[in-house]
């Protein structure tokens, strides 16, 4: 009896112990459907969202020295906090772990990067840099899209001229509604970013008002129609507006309530589930 009384006493101690729980990691609810917004300003860059299961997260960035570095306002540059360091380097060594996907059997991981300066200087420095994680992100050739791990989207201070010239892309291009009805192909323009509080007024409390409720119904169908997901930045990063902007079918949830995200589509799988 007291043989078995010691052998369960170690076994506890071993589960609480961080070495045994590194070496039985929990695989997160992969979330396709939310955004890590600025995710640069959470304790740890890129790990947050992935252990949250985050498969698209955002960096902005600016060019000193000939090196990309991410912050949200150039106030904030630091030179070691570079875009390579914070981003693609880990991501490359998660896919080599993971067998050729960020998370094991999971979906191309999106990193939307946010030109905070003239794309004309930093929109050479960005492709210069990505053409050496060719071997991780998604091209495009000749319209041809080359599905990979990765795929880059490029926002912010952009221009669809940029890419002139250029018959093998290392990236893709965040629309606007403007974009909308311009027949620009998927393979160009995957999804469509706007901001909320130029299109609603509603603030996230109560029921979305019919107009409003309605309008984004149109978007959401015509983005739908044309084959672009789509995304609302500066929408209220609550609850209820998650349940809104779920139920009407917007493709990205965008937030920087990771986990309050996570446990929203946590339970919601796990109400489907039941039903």
């Amino acid at each position: 009896m007291r043989a078995l009384s010691v052998i369960l006493s170690i076994t506890f101690l071993l589960k609480l112990s961080p070495s045994f729980a590194a070496e039985t990691p929990t695989e997160p609810l992969l979330l396709t459907q939310a955004h890590a917004h600025n995710d640069y300003v959470h304790e740890r860059p890129l790990f947050d969202a992935l252990e949250q299961g985050f498969c698209s997260v955002e960096a902005d960035i600016f060019l000193r020295d000939g090196k990309l570095l991410v912050a949200h306002e150039s106030t904030q540059i630091a030179p070691e906090k570079t875009l390579q360091t914070l981003y693609l380097d880990p991501l490359r060594a998660h896919v080599q772990k993971n067998h050729g996907r960020v998370f094991p059997n999971g979906p191309e991981f999106t990193l939307l990067v946010d030109m905070k300066e003239d794309w004309k200087t930093l929109y050479p420095a960005l492709r210069s840099v990505l053409t050496n994680y060719a071997d991780i992100l998604t091209t495009f050739q000749n319209g041809v899209k080359h599905t990979n791990a990765v795929l880059v989207i490029i926002s912010g201070n952009r221009d669809l001229n940029m890419f002139d010239g250029e018959s093998l892309r290392y990236a893709a291009y965040d629309g606007d509604l403007k974009d909308l009805g311009q027949n620009h192909p998927s393979t160009l323009i995957p999804w469509i970013s706007s901001n909320w509080k130029t299109q609603f007024s509603w603030n996230g409390r109560g029921t979305m008002p019919e107009t409003e409720s309605h309008k984004l119904q149109t978007i959401v169908a015509q983005a739908h129609a044309e084959h672009f997901r789509l995304r609302f930045w500066g929408a209220p990063d609550n609850l209820n507006s998650w349940k809104t902007l779920s139920a009407a079918s917007v493709d990205l949830i965008n937030t920087d309530n990771l986990a309050g995200v996570q446990k929203f589509f946590q339970e919601t799988s796990s109400n489907s589930q039941i039903k």
